[in-house]
């Protein structure tokens, strides 16, 4: 391994413990539910299995290949590996973060797809759907996540929590936090006695994609 590459790794390895660490301090997990990854080049390193964030080192580095073969560190993945495999697979992420966000967790119990109160959800690539309840950690639950993801960066584990992806951590972690803040919007407009939410349209969804597509800094 050269130092250029020993370096990259390190770095994604910190940036996987922060996001992980970001998760349990902004409440989208407890104790140590949830996971993130990375990858980079053919090496996808996450978070480990039952161990606090807030213990995790440097050294407690730990990766696997595409096929889940580990190929650093001396601790165990994390037991939801087939979810982050089935995402490098079939979709172009660099990051991945699942958690088990409250009002996202509810709303999944509640709904097959997240209603779209709000324009923020053309920002996953339009309705989020709610994927059938598996087991953790079972190849069923990776399938089910994978028909929810259909042409989306994210998507809720019926009975379980979120899943989300992108290009770069910071981008996972963003659109982890807006799911789990219009499944809040949800619960709470739909919690007023006589009234039902107005929802818009998959045509003002579709305006806000388009727009969405110019939004942001440029480069001058």
């Amino acid at each position: 391994m050269s130092d250029a590459w020993r370096e990259s790794i390190e770095a994604a390895w910190d940036a996987v413990v922060t996001t992980a660490r970001r998760t349990a301090a902004e409440g989208l997990v407890v104790g140590t539910s949830g996971n993130v990854s990375a990858r980079v080049g053919d090496t996808i390193l996450v978070t480990p299995s039952g161990v606090p964030y807030d213990r995790l080192r440097p050294e407690d580095l730990t990766a696997v290949d595409p096929e889940g073969k580990q190929t650093h560190g001396e601790l165990t993945p994390t037991s939801e590996l087939p979810l982050h495999l089935t995402v490098y697979r079939n979709t172009d992420a660099a990051a991945v973060v699942h958690t088990h966000a409250v009002h996202a967790t509810a709303v999944s119990t509640l709904v097959t797809e997240v209603p779209s109160l709000h324009y923020a959800s053309a920002m996953l690539g339009g309705p989020v759907r709610v994927a059938a309840y598996a087991r953790y950690g079972t190849e069923e639950l990776a399938e089910n996540m994978l028909l929810a993801l259909r042409d989306r960066s994210g998507c809720l584990l019926g009975n379980h929590g979120t899943v989300t992806y992108g290009a770069t951590l910071d981008e996972a972690y963003d659109r982890t936090a807006q799911l789990e803040w219009l499944c809040r919007l949800w619960l709470t407009a739909s919690s007023v006695p006589g009234r039902t939410p107005a929802l818009l349209t998959p045509g003002q969804l579709a305006e806000v994609g388009e727009a969405l597509k110019g939004y942001g800094q440029r480069p001058r």
